[in-house]
């Protein structure tokens, strides 16, 4: 049997691959760096090999994957081609093992990861399902008849998959190192509709998702009366949020999901509205409820003196808009405080004032170095230049997160996709 091996198998992607070939019964090793990442200790449990990078590491007999932070200069990769064995980009290889299933991909600017959990969860409640989740998660099974995974719009990857289903939640401006516009973006997804098999399910509250041509049917979600389903009548409570669904105008039912926030009854309803496509039940769709979310997005921790710790992997304008909405909706009577690592330095240079305006409606604002990705060690920009646009907003040294005591009964978050974990545990260390 050969052996799979992953290069950079502890990112989010990667990661959820190798979980769902090693739940299937293929053997799986991998190599990364030697800094320790949250997707880590999972795959250590299912006893999967972790080495440093190395090309001694690459042998005969191997199907090797590469993640897609690593260029074809890598030791690993010059190291695989040299041998012939067959080598694989992570995007290649999942657009090949989608078409075993009925595949759903999940894809947009944000909510990509949320929805694709709470997809997972609701197929997997009803029939057998594998499922690949940017937060490292990952399923397989033998039996499986869906195929729900989450699809990065970055560098286009997502054009390698034909997948029979799409879920589409918006489409917005990100990854400024890549994409040259909004029109840049949007063109990106249009390519991507066209590759769709058998139905899109799109937020037909985002203006430009309103624009996308496909040659099979597309299905619309959202708050406004044109919408094919649309959410009403949303109330918040202590066990969540409920809110009724009405088809083409006719009332369908009433869901309650257990998070808050306009952003996920949104994700609930494209979900609710692809089980319905495919014919499963009511009773069997409100199993929704049942969710507990995804790793890093809006995860809770009960901590001393009131508070209560969110980690989150906002990193964008909108989703630092959307997470601090939650916290205010779910705690209403608490203070909200934002911990911020800004991730990139072109994302954080093309958007200073759309960062300075989310975090703002935070009351307190603390700030982290720049994390500059694998792609991106260095630039020319520091924190001080989106410390300067935030009045009242702080610096946060890691070594230094004592300050974080003082903010009794509140909500605090800490929210970024680079190591903003550090200085959460700096923080809980001092308990």
């Amino acid at each position: 049997m050969s052996t799979y091996h992953f290069i950079g198998i502890k990112g989010t992607g990667m990661s959820a691959l190798a979980h769902i070939l090693h739940d299937s019964g293929k053997v799986v090793q991998g190599s990364d760096i030697e800094k320790t990442f949250f997707t880590e200790e999972a795959l250590r449990q299912k006893d999967i090999s972790i080495f440093p990078f190395s090309e001694d590491h690459i042998q005969e007999g191997q199907i090797v994957i590469a993640g897609n932070a690593f260029n074809d200069e890598h030791e690993e990769i010059v190291r695989a081609k040299q041998l012939g064995v067959p080598f694989y980009r992570y995007h290649e290889f999942l657009g090949e093992y989608i078409q075993n299933y009925t595949s759903i991909a999940v894809t947009g600017a944000h909510g990509k990861t949320s929805t694709t959990g709470l997809l997972a969860h609701t197929l997997s409640e009803n029939v057998p399902t594998s499922y690949l989740i940017g937060d490292g998660t990952g399923r397989g099974r033998a039996d499986s008849q869906y195929f729900a995974f989450e699809a990065c719009e970055y560098r286009r990857h997502f054009l390698a998959y034909e997948p029979d289903y799409a879920i589409m939640t918006n489409v917005d401006f990100d990854h400024p190192d890549y994409f040259k516009d909004l029109n840049d973006v949007f063109a990106a997804f249009q390519e991507m509709a066209l590759k769709v098999k058998r139905g899109i399910i799109a937020c037909g509250d985002d203006e430009k998702l309103q624009e996308i041509q496909a040659k099979v049917p597309v299905v619309y979600y959202g708050f406004s009366d044109e919408n094919d389903f649309q959410a009403k009548n949303v109330k918040e409570s202590e066990e969540g949020t409920t809110f009724d669904v009405f088809v083409r105008g006719t009332f369908f039912d009433t869901f309650i999901i257990p998070t808050y926030g306009n952003h996920s009854v949104l994700n609930a309803l494209s979900v609710i509205a692809l089980c319905d496509y495919e014919k499963f039940s009511t009773e069997q769709i409100k199993r929704i409820y049942t969710f507990e979310g995804v790793k890093r997005r809006f995860t809770e921790t009960q901590w001393k003196d009131g508070q209560i710790i969110i980690d989150d992997y906002a990193h964008h304008p909108i989703e630092i808009d959307a997470t601090i909405d939650s916290a205010r909706k779910k705690y209403p009577n608490k203070e909200v405080v934002a911990v911020f690592q800004p991730h990139t330095y072109t994302r954080t240079r093309k958007f200073l004032d759309e960062f300075a305006e989310s975090l703002s409606k935070a009351d307190h604002i603390y700030l982290c170095d720049i994390f500059g990705s694998a792609r991106e060690k260095v630039g020319n920009l520091t924190i001080s230049d989106l410390q300067k646009r935030i009045e009242g907003s702080e610096v946060l040294p890691e070594n230094n997160t004592e300050t974080l005591q003082h903010h009794k009964n509140s909500v605090i978050l800490f929210m970024g996709a680079g190591d903003i974990q550090k200085y959460q545990e700096a923080f809980k260390a001092l308990a």
